[in-house]
């Protein structure tokens, strides 16, 4: 039990803590479930937390909406809500407006369809905003200004610039990749912005594939396709996030070929995002593909330690909180995959400092971290760095240790060597002697070389990424 949080001679802004405890939640949330589903159904809810932080009430907007996160979402949500508290939280769901309409409510016919292609109901489709302007879905606070540089988003970055301030011209379309929590989505919204400051008139829409999918299957069963061509081929700029979603969808491949050409053709620019290159996406057309890779395509990587650093100073800053630069550092040093992480990691040391009334230091951050600490301690070691390679490159794990020069064998070993400087604290020292007594110098050279070379070697980068998702689990 957190004795700060409880005892009565501590004078606590009750209300603003439970709010805290909320945010600290949703935080933990944006950062497990895809973007998607965070916006569909976790970030409109509204707490109402107790005084006593016994009970927290969500307020849902309608009936079927209340029932979705019962059964999908409540129980993950109370195990947050006690894992941050310290003991059992009652968790309680209620109408936001208990509306006759909420008892009337019809599941749209394109949600039916959607859940049954596997996937949550997708928000509403692009549509003229209630004072006729039209309805960009822009976040206004993803801008240039706001997104950290460093040398793992610069190439991404300076293309995305160009594009916002000419746009129709070089890099169309523009394809960012990279894993999940990078920055793609920050830095497409930023060209968004960016063109709506310049240009106030134009017409931007910003979408995630899975609400195209909806809104093809919306057309089809309302016969509105007319509507959503206009809608879709009027654009002046396209973002959309995670195309890889439309694997598997013929229909939709095709009315978004469609949209594609028709864009291009009137010089309107798109911009895309996807958890890998265009030649290695699965189940996607080959003249779709051709499409993609014919603008530029450019990766963003994991965030570089000093970057990382950066990146939670600013975001502290942005809570109105200090963080002490030591602390960044330790917390950079051990949330090294992307940037929703560190922010899940620092929601949770102010929620926790907050909680506490204890300053921000390494102790406390180490303290309000301990399960994210203790479940990589207990997944990454270079042991299993070297099984994990082995098996990918279907070679020996004692190949790893062994004098044996061949590239079959010579680059997985130099990969596992990048990978556990990379994800582990081990010293080059350290790393060497577990790789069969070899000299430090040598762990250097692969390090550097591996390093240099994901940044311009798009299938030795996917295959970090897919080795470095494996080992993170």
């Amino acid at each position: 039990m957190n004795e700060g949080l409880h005892s009565p001679s501590h004078d606590i802004d009750n209300a603003s803590a439970g709010q805290a405890l909320w945010q600290a939640c949703t935080e933990q949330l944006a950062q497990d479930l895809p973007e998607q589903q965070f916006n569909t159904w976790i970030k409109p809810l509204t707490a109402q937390v107790a005084p006593d932080f016994s009970k927290v009430t969500l307020l849902v907007a309608n009936r079927f909406k209340l029932d979705w996160i019962r059964a999908q979402y409540a129980g993950r949500i109370s195990a947050l809500l006690e894992g941050l508290y310290g003991q059992p939280v009652t968790l309680e769901l209620a109408l936001a407006q208990r509306e006759s309409v909420a008892r009337n409510y019809v599941r749209p016919a394109a949600s039916q369809a959607t859940e049954a292609a596997g996937n949550a109901p997708a928000a509403p489709a692009a549509e003229e905003a209630p004072n006729g302007s039209f309805r960009t879905r822009l976040n206004p606070a993803l801008t240039f200004e706001t997104l950290v540089e460093g040398t793992a988003n610069r190439m991404a970055r300076s293309a995305a610039m160009h594009v916002a301030g000419s746009p129709g011209h070089l890099y169309n379309p523009l394809f960012i990749y990279g894993g999940v929590g990078l920055g793609k989505t920050h830095l497409v919204h930023a060209v968004g912005n960016q063109l709506l400051k310049d240009r106030p008139d134009a017409k931007v829409l910003y979408i995630h594939a899975e609400q195209f999918v909806s809104d093809v299957v919306k057309s089809y069963q309302r016969r509105t396709f007319d509507d959503f061509k206009e809608r879709y081929h009027s654009l002046d700029l396209l973002l959309i996030d995670d195309v890889q979603f439309f694997a598997n969808k013929d229909r939709t491949q095709e009315e978004f070929f469609n949209a594609f050409e028709a864009l291009l053709a009137k010089k309107s620019h798109i911009v895309m995002t996807s958890d890998t290159y265009p030649k290695g996406l699965a189940n996607i057309h080959e003249r779709l593909v051709s499409r993609f890779d014919s603008g530029l395509t450019v990766a963003i990587e994991p965030p570089e330690l000093e970057m990382r650093v950066a990146i939670l100073i600013n975001k502290a800053r942005a809570e109105h909180a200090e963080m002490p630069e030591e602390v960044a550092f330790f917390v950079a040093k051990n949330v090294r995959s992307n940037v929703r992480e560190l922010e899940g990691a620092l929601r949770k040391i102010l929620a926790y400092s907050r909680f506490n009334q204890k300053e921000v230091s390494i102790q406390l951050a180490r303290e309000a971290l301990r399960d994210l600490l203790s479940i990589q301690n207990r997944q990454i070691s270079v042991e299993n760095i070297q099984k994990t390679v082995a098996d990918y490159y279907k070679i020996k794990v004692a190949d790893m240790y062994s004098k044996k020069r061949p590239a079959s064998i010579a680059r997985p070993r130099q990969i596992a060597m990048y990978l556990a400087k990379e994800l582990t604290q081990k010293s080059l020292p350290e790393i060497g002697e577990l790789f069969g007594g070899r000299d430090h110098t040598t762990v250097l050279h692969a390090v550097r070389k591996m390093g240099a070379e994901r940044q311009t070697n798009t299938e030795l980068n996917q295959q970090l990424h897919v080795l470095e998702q494996t080992l993170k689990g």
